[in-house]
């Protein structure tokens, strides 16, 4: 079966590689930059998007933020050459379906875009580890059913805000704008039912999630 791929990474060496090593599919697009990427994937839908974890203006975590919530059928492999927990966790946890490092040989990317359309989870086998242990020590507070409501994007701007943070600086640290940190915190005061900053902070806190 041939597999609709688009690839995101600012290297444009490595995605010319990456085509290369590929051939069995069809790349139906490439994005050098987080918003080109959405913009591409929203208008292609591929099978599975591979993309980098660091580029500038939120990375891969980004683009998956961005399109997951309208199509849940868009599969995304993260393909870095980062090796960190905190790296895999962030991405594992936005909704991508596998990460694979930047040393995976060709057959074995192949192999790892075909079971990821396929709907299988997918990691190099040094950062498996990391995916466990964090999913299995999650606090109780990640299991309360008010908290699940929230997206990731939500609950980052959450924790800064319960650290005392302004919008703007919320927005520099997150790389989005205050219109739309503002959204956020409006989204976030619905769904938990409350109806300031202040009442927003205690809750965090309440929950220990600073």
């Amino acid at each position: 079966m041939t597999i609709r791929v688009l690839i995101v990474d600012d290297h444009d060496l490595f995605r010319s590689g990456v085509r290369a090593e590929l051939a069995e599919d069809i790349i139906i697009g490439e994005a050098s930059e987080v918003a080109a990427a959405i913009e591409l994937i929203n208008e292609r839908q591929p099978d599975v998007v591979l993309l980098d974890v660091h580029m500038p203006d939120g990375g891969g975590r980004a683009v998956i933020e961005s399109i997951a919530p309208n199509h849940p059928e868009v599969a995304f492999l993260a393909l870095s050459a980062s090796d960190a927990a905190e790296d895999v966790v962030a991405i594992v946890r936005a909704g991508a379906r596998g990460y694979v490092t930047k040393t995976i040989s060709s057959t074995e990317l192949s192999q790892a875009v075909r079971r990821v359309a396929a709907g299988d989870a997918v990691f190099s086998p040094m950062l498996a580890g990391f995916v466990l242990d964090a999913f299995s020590s999650m606090a109780i507070t990640d299991l309360d059913p008010e908290l699940d409501q929230l997206t990731p994007r939500e609950r980052e701007v959450l924790q800064h805000i319960a650290r005392g943070y302004t919008y703007r600086e919320i927005g520099e640290q997150l790389f989005i704008s205050v219109k739309t940190v503002e959204t956020h915190v409006s989204s976030v005061l619905r769904k938990l039912q409350l109806t300031n900053r202040r009442e927003l902070s205690r809750w965090a806190q309440d929950r220990k999630l600073i």
